[in-house]
């Protein structure tokens, strides 16, 4: 897929279009992952739509500020900034666990730059208390002796038991593991962000637009009671879970997460799109 850099908000970003002036989709992926994580649905989907993939600030091959948090309001306002640019609102987004941060700081106070918002293994919280020690932790083991020290225990996290355990994707898991272990040790900075993040529950009941949330039932690092949660906030929302998927369903279970997308925005219509 066509990649270039994008200014937004004195960054530079990564992003991934595939071009074109069919309706656009904007996927924004996870902590710690990549646009990487969506490519099956992007290839499924690019015939029909727009399709782009961009890595946030601080991750992937987007620039690092010297920020010691990236917050998320400053992530949602490069994904508002990020359509603006391209010409592409309203468009469809999909956001996955920190891109579900992204979009429903989008739906609730941007809405005409969407068409729809897809929220898969995400949480309209914040960090659970619970979860704070050990994930400071782990984030300190990143920093000072790096990424490939700490690959192990977060596949775990991103991933469910039924595709750790899974003989026939040992493949599979090897190359993910291998783009965690890879990760910039300067992914602190992002990891920071979501840690502090603060939850946009009061925020649910402004958002308007058709939206689908997805869980994966093996789902450990945002349960799927989060994601109930979040269809009941927000008006007319469907929920579905994911069998044998846990915090990572485009990549544990990608038939069925693309099968899910093509579904709800086929539902959703196409209107003309809207310059920014």
């Amino acid at each position: 897929m066509p990649t270039r850099r994008l200014e937004v908000n004195g960054v530079s970003l990564h992003v991934e279009d595939t071009g074109g002036d069919l309706p656009a989709i904007v996927f924004s992926h996870g902590l710690l992952l990549s646009s990487r994580l969506f490519d099956a649905q992007v290839e499924a989907l690019r015939g029909r739509y727009r399709c782009v993939a961009y890595d946030h600030r601080g991750q992937g091959q987007s620039e690092v500020p010297p920020d010691r948090s990236i917050g998320m309001d400053t992530v949602a306002s490069d994904a508002a900034a990020l359509v603006t640019a391209l010409r592409i609102s309203p468009c469809h987004f999909v956001g996955l666990s920190m891109g579900g941060f992204v979009g429903l700081r989008l739906a609730a106070r941007r809405p005409e730059l969407l068409r729809s918002l897809t929220l898969l293994e995400t949480s309209a919280g914040p960090e659970p208390r619970e979860n704070l020690g050990r994930y400071r932790l782990l984030n300190l083991v990143t920093r000072t002796i790096g990424p490939p020290a700490v690959a192990g225990r977060i596949m775990s996290v991103l991933f469910g038991r039924s595709f750790l355990a899974d003989p026939a994707r040992a493949g599979e898991r090897e190359v993910w593991k291998d783009r965690v272990a890879k990760n910039r040790r300067d992914i602190w900075r992002a990891v920071n962000g979501v840690l502090e993040r603060d939850g946009v529950e009061a925020e649910l009941a402004r958002i308007h637009l058709p939206t689908l949330v997805v869980v994966g039932e093996e789902d450990v690092a945002t349960v799927p009671a989060k994601a109930e949660r979040i269809a009941a906030g927000i008006r007319g929302a469907r929920l579905v879970r994911i069998p044998r998927a846990g915090h990572s369903s485009p990549v544990e279970e990608p038939a069925a997460v693309t099968g899910l997308l093509q579904e709800f925005l086929a539902s959703v219509g196409e209107r003309p799109v809207q310059s920014a």
